[in-house]
């Protein structure tokens, strides 16, 4: 199999989703980097629970099986949490999950034991060594490598969408950054971060990862780290827009968009219709507003420059994914993009508590509540 041109296709649109969740100590709200001891415990208790550490040793990746939708997903992320939090709770830890910590310092934090990451983290220096950020991944499976692209491109003009909803990492190093998802202004400083090129084929995407792997890029860095990425392996597309959520019921929603999103723009292809795009430096733009301004955001959303608020976009994109959502029978975890939007995002509530107690240990606290409170 060549790695690069062969793409497994998928014969249905099935969903995978990886969440990151984190190790805190109760009494100084800091991260703990003992994830190894913890996913080792909860593995031997439980075999079929897929577990995975992550770049920094404070983190859990929850794995799913391959789903039909999200329900199917977010029941076996409870069911893995919980088992999660038996051990943490005999360990003392607390469990915990956002984009970004809000005052824990990187240089405290070690990284996994494994070659790619210790690669990476040497090869960018100060810049990659900021990673304490955490997301949630989508694969939604997908018939046909000649589509890829073009879904891909049109995932990206929904780009403010799924992270307004799912934007949770105001602070850094103890203060107010002033953006929703710092989590995002981070990362895009890793060289093989961000956002994705626009490739208008499966072959012009081939060419550029042989000229990575010729030049050494991915012999450094395991892969290309894309906010919307091939996963040829697998046969999907695999989403990293939005930041981690603190609890399962707003993941159902960041999940159902993004399974909904996806399966829609395949299904138009099916159908002959072309797909939105936008420019290169719109889509470059609204990822940035997105991050700043989150829920206030207003967007590009059109190839004519045109604008509208985020909040009246999401009801627009409800109402257009709805008979998508109804086939993959997620309507009601759909809806929950809405219930976001009245609520307040993550990154809302994590600053007003700050801003009303001056203590982001506090944040951290209510954080940690929510992911027992906020439940499917």
């Amino acid at each position: 199999m060549d790695p690069f041109r062969d793409f497994a296709r998928s014969a249905a649109p099935t969903l995978g989703v990886e969440w990151e969740i984190c190790l805190v100590d109760p009494e100084t709200r800091d991260l703990v980097p003992r994830a190894a001891e913890v996913i080792e415990e909860v593995q031997k208790r439980n075999p079929d629970v897929h577990l995975e550490p992550e770049f920094l040793q404070n983190t859990i990746e929850l794995v799913t099986p391959i789903c039909t939708n999200t329900r199917e997903a977010v029941d076996a992320l409870q069911r893995d949490l919980k088992a999660i939090k038996e051990v943490a709770d005999e360990k003392n830890l607390r469990l915990w999950a956002s984009g970004g910590h809000p005052f824990s310092d990187f240089r405290t934090n070690p990284l996994s034991p494994k070659n790619t990451y210790q690669e990476i983290a040497d090869r960018t220096q100060y810049w990659g060594q900021h990673m304490l950020l955490w997301g949630i991944h989508c694969h939604i499976g997908i018939s046909h490598e000649d589509k890829v692209w073009p879904i891909i491109n049109a995932v990206m003009t929904k780009y403010p969408h799924l992270l307004a909803i799912s934007a949770s990492s105001p602070g850094w190093d103890g203060i107010d950054t002033g953006y929703a998802s710092n989590r995002t202004m981070l990362y895009q400083q890793l060289p093989t971060a961000g956002m994705p090129y626009q490739f208008q084929d499966w072959d012009e995407w081939v060419a550029f990862m042989r000229d990575q792997q010729t030049s050494g890029v991915i012999n450094h860095t395991g892969s290309m780290h894309f906010d919307v990425r091939p996963a040829a392996k697998w046969g999907t597309i695999e989403v990293r827009i939005s930041d981690a959520t603190s609890n399962l019921r707003e993941l159902a929603a960041v999940v159902a968009l993004t399974h909904c999103l996806v399966v829609h723009y395949d299904r138009m292809l099916d159908r002959g219709e072309s797909l939105p795009t936008l420019q290169q430096w719109h889509v470059a733009e609204n990822k940035w507003r997105g991050a700043r301004y989150g829920m206030d955001a207003l967007v590009i959303t059109s190839r004519d420059t045109d604008e509208d608020w985020i909040k009246h976009e999401l009801q627009l994109l409800i109402d257009e994914l709805t008979p998508t959502a109804q086939d993959l029978n997620c309507l009601d975890e759909l809806r929950l993009v809405g219930e976001i939007v009245e609520r307040g995002a993550g990154y809302q509530r994590q600053r007003e508590i700050y801003q009303r107690t001056g203590d982001w240990k506090a944040v951290v606290d209510a954080t940690c509540d929510e992911m027992w409170e906020l439940t499917p």
